[in-house]
């Protein structure tokens, strides 16, 4: 099974380089077309992810997060929701990598086979890094107004953040 990940992605490449030159098509040319476009997309859309990523590592550094946290705990217990999981909940539709660290953080202090690191693993694998992926797709295309978009996935964190607790208590309970 190793050696046909060794080989798959240059098989897919020579396929993909094969089946150009079969259809005629200037292969080189059209790689440094889609190169000058994706280099253009990512232009577009650096100003947004900095301000993104700044935004979070400042929520995350003072103190902002935990306060939040706390705040919203007497929810989280509503929710059936673990309060060490409340962090996660609140950071993983802005930032994947400030999720990572934190669900790293609960399966350190917690374990993996406890309640709450259960939770935060089904949570963490069932929602969507919302604002990242809006920022990102949207803004590739020059989209400003989002309408229902962010309400819609917000509404749909929410739902997978009481089911994940749900979930777990039905198969680990």
């Amino acid at each position: 099974m190793d050696r046909v990940g060794i080989y798959a992605v240059p098989a897919v490449v020579l396929c993909i380089v094969l089946f150009g030159f079969l259809r005629k098509v200037p292969v080189f040319d059209s790689f440094v077309a889609g190169a000058k476009e994706g280099l253009r997309s990512t232009v577009s859309i650096l100003p947004t992810l900095i301000g993104l990523i700044m935004a979070v590592s400042m929520f995350s550094a003072s103190g902002a997060l935990d306060l939040l946290s706390s705040f919203l705990s007497p929810l989280a217990d509503l929710m059936g929701l673990p309060a060490q999981v409340m962090p996660l909940a609140l950071i993983r539709p802005v930032s994947g990598s400030g999720a990572t660290a934190v669900l790293t953080q609960i399966l350190k202090d917690c374990g993996p086979d406890t309640f709450p690191g259960r939770v935060a693993s089904v949570l963490c694998s069932s929602t969507e890094t919302t604002f990242y992926a809006v920022a990102v797709y949207f803004g590739s295309v020059g989209v400003k107004k989002t309408r229902h978009a962010i309400p819609a996935a917000l509404t749909g964190d929410l739902t997978a953040c009481v089911f994940s607790a749900l979930t777990v208590r039905l198969f680990f309970r």
